[in-house]
C-alpha cells in the first residue's frame, strides 16, 4: 500500500507514456490544437486507460493465464479496449450530450490510441498486481493528461509567436515535444519504477 505514490509519480513524470515512451503521440499532436479539447480528450483517455488496464487485468489474470492462451493476449486486449471505448462513449452521449459534442470522433479515435494497449502489455510484462494495475494505468493517464495541455498550451504559444520560416509548421511540433521530452527526462531521479 505504500508504493501507491512512487507508482503514480513513475507513470505521470519518470516514465512518461507520451514524451519518453513514445506511445500516444497521435493524440499528442492531432487533440492538442485547443487546451479545451486537450482536456477533454484526456479525461476520456483517463477513464478508458483505467477502466481497461483493471478489465485487462482481470482477463489476463482469470481466463488467458489459466487457459494457456497467452498468444491471444493481444487480440483479446484489443477487443477489452474496443469494448471500454464504446461504452464510454454511450456513457458520455447519454449522460453528457454537450461534452459528446465538444468530443466529436475523438473518443472513438481513443481505441487506436497505442498507449491504452501499451499500458495493459506492460502491467501483464511487469506481472503488476490489480491495485497495482489499476494504479499504473492512473498514473499513466495523469502523465498522459500532463503531457497532452502543456503541449497544448505551448501550441496555442506557438501560433501566436513569430516562429522563423524553416520551423513554421510540424517542425516546431517536433522540435516542442522533444523539449518536453528533454524536461520530463529530468524527473528520472523520483523514482526507480
Amino acid at each position: 500500500m505504500g508504493e501507491i505514490v512512487p507508482i503514480l509519480v513513475a507513470t505521470a513524470l519518470v516514465n512518461n507514456v507520451v514524451l519518453l515512451r513514445a506511445l500516444g503521440v497521435c493524440p499528442l499532436f492531432g487533440a492538442s490544437i485547443r487546451i479545451e479539447s486537450a482536456i477533454a480528450v484526456a479525461l476520456a483517455t483517463a477513464f478508458v486507460l483505467t477502466l481497461a488496464s483493471m478489465v485487462a487485468w482481470l482477463l489476463e489474470t482469470l481466463v488467458l493465464a489459466p487457459l494457456g492462451l497467452g498468444y491471444l493476449r493481444i487480440l483479446a486486449f484489443i477487443v477489452v479496449i474496443a469494448a471500454t471505448v464504446q461504452a464510454t462513449e454511450l456513457f458520455v452521449r447519454r449522460r453528457q450530450p454537450l461534452l459528446y459534442e465538444v468530443l466529436g470522433l475523438q473518443i472513438p479515435l481513443i481505441a487506436a490510441n497505442c498507449a491504452v494497449l501499451g499500458v495493459t502489455l506492460l502491467n501483464v510484462a511487469h506481472a503488476r498486481s490489480f491495485l497495482e494495475s489499476a494504479l499504473y494505468g492512473l498514473g499513466t493517464s495523469t502523465g498522459f493528461a500532463l503531457a497532452l495541455v502543456l503541449f497544448a498550451g505551448l501550441r496555442e504559444r506557438i501560433v501566436a509567436s513569430d516562429v522563423p520560416a524553416p520551423f513554421r509548421g510540424p517542425a516546431i511540433l517536433l522540435v516542442t515535444a522533444a523539449l518536453m521530452a528533454l524536461a520530463f527526462m529530468g524527473f528520472a531521479g523520483l523514482s526507480d519504477a
